[in-house]
């Protein structure tokens, strides 16, 4: 922030000086003759507000942000705003004016803030955004503008009262030209209302008729399906008794013919289905189903599915990329795993050699499903019609695929259900990329799937990590941030649920959003700072918007921009927690070359290393030196590695030390759940490389609470 100009209120002048002040500077700032009205208008309202309710104050002006905005602070130390939330609500009636001065001025700022404390005065900063066709005007134009309006003379202020008066007179005329032009609209307006009242009134009732065309074809459909499916069913038992030869066997020839029969069955029930589902998907009868779910458990699902249409021998192979630092989606994972089933199985039906390559990328809050084939291609005249009911584009292989002409359609009806859409692209020859591009929360969900717990039930053995933030899909992101870590959530979503867990206890840090709805997160950053029992509490502010450096002058301890990702904020809590303390780490580890290659592989740390050949030692050295996390091999004699963890954990004084499991043993699905529940990580000695060995430890290090860098 850059200040141009500071002036004193002192006298009724000085509130005439502010109005000349603030013209100057927007001129030269390049804003338009209307808006450095607006400007020294709104300037004007509050220095007079300043000088009338508190005798005096200051104001200035400052240029800040990027992009770059005029900005105007005005403060005085008088008695405060008693009945500020009614001003600002439009309640209040003022005995000394209209009570309209703060809420008028608001109106014609693009930035408006007040802040009033009882005994303590009134801070208003507001301010307009520069035009985008004005370049960004550097610090020595700032000082050439800072120069040029300290040298200029105060002008007299009855003619500053004369140039207001004149404005207000150009602004009167003006008002009376455009009412005289709306009444000639609304006479125009009149005079053609009558035909447009008729017009919508007929246009109401062809809607009205195609609504009831559209539900008799739902309903239709949808009792149509439900007829089709009993006989249905019944053809495709029947035959599949006839091929399993219950009753006798078949001759070649009926053998083929039962095979026909069933073959058009299962087509006929495959149309069926697709026609139900478009059918409720229409009638908005079709439920969301939200849960939380990992995309490689989904495409793990899909590739055991799918893989049976794979023809044996065939030349096209399907390949399911593993995704990398996905977080889990919050969607119905059923309508998901069809959009992906229906894009697959057209990519397989239209690709003859090559492959079909499945893959999903996160993109802040939206994963984009890709399913990329090798096949013949769609013409670009095409690729919107296959999105409509029932068409099918001819080929060479349309002949020697069935399909109902339904996938497709209902696939993009099925993404936008869900929040998202669907993409094409496509040549051909050069083969077809499907994309769905899904939000990672379900945007109409009602609840989110957070594990949060009354403050009576918190893990004793986990640090409390508070955070005041309105937006619900942001607290699911932090919680799965949180997760597996030292730290638990305790999530708030105003200013008064964060005092009242702040009454009940003192939680390691505080996740700070400023940017609440209808609330003031700069006055709560000063009111923790301010208190006694709340100042030593380190604070991060997380918004989106680039104002760290007025964070830490109010005292934040730290400042991060949304999105947040994982390994950032528990880097920034770790510091901000552990700052300056020891670091301590356990190895219990019998074999002497594993605890030499976790030595050498933290070389680069600032971490204290202690050494234990047993679980004996170990629990000795745990309970004597108190470390900051232990690295816990599972295969040791005498005392194993699973007896170890059991008596850290039932020690009063070593159950809330992080344990990182690192061994080589094989574990079975049971046992490792039950490990995972006591411990922050488990490891694997047998890495690829060093660099995987290396990552893997440090990102359990930073879960387990410490700071690595030195």
């Amino acid at each position: 922030m850059t200040i141009v100009f500071r002036l004193a209120i002192q006298y009724a002048q000085d509130v005439v000086q502010a109005r000349q002040r603030t013209r100057e500077i927007a001129q030269q700032l390049g804003f338009d003759a209307q808006d450095q009205v607006r400007l020294a208008t709104a300037v004007s309202e509050i220095a007079r507000n300043a000088f009338q309710y508190a005798q005096g104050g200051t104001v200035e002006f400052c240029i800040a942000g990027e992009p770059q905005a005029f900005l105007m602070r005005i403060q005085d130390r008088g008695e405060g705003i008693p009945h500020l939330a009614e001003v600002l609500a439009g309640r209040y009636n003022s005995n000394t004016g209209m009570g309209l001065g703060i809420m008028g001025t608001r109106r014609l700022m693009d930035f408006f803030e007040i802040e009033s404390l009882p005994g303590q005065g009134t801070t208003v900063v507001m301010g307009k955004t520069l035009s985008k066709r004005t370049p960004t005007f550097t610090d020595s134009q700032l000082q050439q503008i800072r120069e040029t309006v300290v040298e200029r003379s105060p002008q007299n202020p009855y003619e500053e009262i004369q140039r207001q008066n004149q404005e207000l007179l150009r602004a009167m005329a003006e008002l009376r030209k455009r009412e005289e032009e709306l009444t000639q609209l609304n006479q125009e307006l009149e005079d053609t209302n009558r035909g447009v009242v008729a017009l919508y009134a007929e246009l109401d009732e062809k809607a009205s008729s195609l609504q009831q065309a559209n539900e008799l074809k739902t309903r239709f459909l949808s009792n149509m399906s439900h007829e089709f499916r009993t006989p249905l069913n019944s053809i495709l038992s029947l035959s599949r008794m006839l091929l399993a030869r219950m009753d006798g066997d078949l001759t070649t020839e009926q053998e083929k013919q039962v095979t026909f029969i069933q073959k058009a069955a299962s087509g006929l029930s495959e149309l069926v289905n697709d026609l139900l589902d478009l059918a409720k998907v229409e009638a908005g009868k079709i439920e969301v189903h939200p849960s939380s779910f990992e995309v490689s458990d989904l495409f793990a699902t899909l590739r055991g599915m799918l893989r049976p249409l794979l023809v044996q021998g065939s030349s096209v192979g399907l390949i399911f990329e593993e995704p990398e630092q996905m977080q889990p989606l919050y969607s119905d994972e059923g309508k998901v795993a069809q959009i992906l089933r229906n894009f697959i199985s057209n990519s397989l039906k239209f690709t003859e050699q090559g492959e079909v390559r499945v893959s999903a990328v996160q993109t802040g809050h939206t994963v984009t499903f890709s399913v990329s084939d090798t096949g013949i291609g769609i013409a670009t005249a095409d690729q919107e019609r296959i999105f409509e009911d029932f068409v099918q584009i001819e080929s060479r292989l349309q002949k020697q695929v069935k399909g109902t002409g339904l996938g497709l359609p209902l696939s993009r009806k099925l993404a936008e259900l869900l929040g998202g859409n669907i993409a094409l692209k496509s040549e051909p020859g050069q083969g077809s990329t499907f994309t769905a591009s899904i939000p990672l929360i379900y945007p109409h969900a009602t609840e989110f799937p957070t594990s949060l717990q009354p403050l009576a039930s918190l893990e004793s053995t986990r640090l409390p990590i508070l955070a005041v933030e309105d937006h619900p899909e942001t607290l699911f992101i932090y919680e799965k941030h949180l997760q597996d870590s030292i730290y638990q959530l305790i999530a708030t979503r105003t200013l008064n649920q964060a005092r009242q867990v702040l009454e009940q206890l003192q939680p390691a840090a505080v996740m700070l959003d400023i940017m609440l709805e209808g609330q003031n997160g700069w006055t709560f950053l000063r009111e923790l700072k301010g208190d006694e029992t709340t100042r030593t509490i380190p604070v991060i502010v997380i918004t989106i918007i680039d104002n760290e450096k007025q964070a830490l002058a109010l005292g934040a301890n730290g400042f991060l921009i949304k999105p947040v990702d994982k390994l950032p904020l528990l880097n920034k809590l770790n510091t901000l927690i552990n700052h300056n303390q020891p670091q301590k780490i356990l190895l219990i580890d019998d074999d002497p070359a594993y605890r030499y290659l976790i030595k050498q592989l933290m070389m680069n740390t600032p971490l204290s290393i202690l050494e234990a050949t047993n679980g004996l030692e170990g629990l000795n050295l745990a309970q004597r030196e108190q470390p900051n996390v232990i690295v816990l091999d599972l295969e040791m004699p005498e005392i194993s590695g699973f007896d170890v963890l059991t008596q850290l954990k039932s020690n009063s004084v070593t159950e809330s030390i992080p344990v990182i499991i690192h061994s080589s043993a094989q574990l079975d699905a049971q046992t490792h759940s039950r490990l995972a529940k006591q411990s922050i990580a488990i490891l694997s000695k047998e890495t690829d490389s060093q660099a995987m060995a290396i990552a893997q430890l440090e990102d359990a290090l930073i879960k387990a609470g410490l700071v690595l860098n030195a």
